[in-house]
């Protein structure tokens, strides 16, 4: 399997939503065609960072609700 090849692909529209939320935070524009080819490697690591930290704060929620 393709590492990025999405475990769970209903999940594809809830993380490309939460990938423009987090761009949208830290004041960075993705380009409404999709293509981030143009875009500085330091945006794009800061746009995956944020996911990342968000995914993890909404895992501990969840086990902490548990």
């Amino acid at each position: 399997m393709a590492s990025n090849t999405k475990l769970v692909p209903q999940a594809a529209a809830g993380l490309s939503q939460l990938k423009f939320e987090a761009a949208q935070e830290l004041g960075i524009a993705i380009p409404q065609d999709g293509y981030q080819g143009n875009m500085t490697t330091k945006d794009n690591g800061s746009i995956g960072g944020n996911i990342t930290r968000r995914l993890v704060q909404i895992a501990e929620q969840q086990l902490a609700g548990r």
